[in-house]
């Protein structure tokens, strides 16, 4: 071996072993998925997932789920203390307080139908607690070539004699309650209308038609009084004139 040889020789392992640890600690980390008995359109399957990394908490882990299951399809089942699961666009998100570094976040959950393939990829992003992303999306066919690492893939045993799909689902919608209006009640209303005001000629006529038809009390009295003063003038000429005779 030449000298230049030997010098270059620390250099190489150094360079070496730099290599090495750069990929053992992505290696490390893992996103792991499981059935027991997982067939194609088998239905109420529970599917586990496995997750864990040596450097830091994982606090979260958003799924993508592959063709022919739908986030109505999925139901959570069990995780971490404190853990919750909501659904996306496109699959569903279980988060919650960091789990221990090194120990495993576990969680299970229930589909409804699975569909009719080989195997299915739950593309993951998995979040830890210094923020860190790692993404768990690359399929068989990248060959590595991607950013990220190979999605846990489910393999399926062929469909059971006489299964069938079931309906789709669809995701639930919040939708106002239906309402029925009240029917509105009219206002009361007479059958005729209000009678006019009486105007200055109706009261002249009505007047006039009482002056047509009542007696003129002042004339009868007036002819009583007369007949009366006839009366006593003559009482008083016969009474008189007998007094002389």
């Amino acid at each position: 071996m030449s000298r230049t040889t030997r010098a270059r020789a620390p250099f190489v392992a150094l360079a070496a072993l730099a290599a090495s640890v750069a990929l053992a600690t992505p290696a490390s980390a893992h996103v792991e998925v499981e059935a027991e008995g997982a067939r194609a359109l088998a239905q109420n399957v529970e599917i586990s997932f496995d997750a864990e990394s040596p450097t830091a908490g994982i606090t979260k882990l958003e799924v993508i789920l592959p063709s022919g299951i739908t986030p109505a399809d999925v139901a959570f089942k069990e995780g971490p203390k404190g853990w919750a699961f909501t659904t996306t666009a496109r699959g569903y998100v279980v988060t919650g307080p960091a789990v221990t570094a090194g120990k495993d976040a576990a969680y299970a959950v229930i589909v409804r139908q699975l569909p009719d393939a080989k195997s299915l990829a739950f593309k993951t992003l998995q979040t830890y607690s210094d923020g860190r992303v790692d993404r768990w999306i690359e399929l068989e066919q990248s060959h590595g070539g991607g950013h990220g690492n190979s999605a846990p893939l489910l393999e399926l045993k062929p469909a059971a004699a006489g299964a069938t799909p079931v309906p789709a689902t669809t995701a639930p919608t919040a939708t106002a309650a239906p309402t029925t209006a009240a029917p509105s009640t009219p206002a009361p209303t007479t059958s005729s209308a209000a009678a006019p005001s009486p105007t200055a000629d109706d009261k002249v006529a009505k007047e006039s038609k009482a002056e047509e038809t009542s007696p003129n009390v002042g004339l009868v009295i007036g002819g009583l009084v007369v007949l009366i003063a006839a009366a006593a003038g003559t009482w008083w000429w016969l009474r008189r004139k007998g007094a002389d005779s």
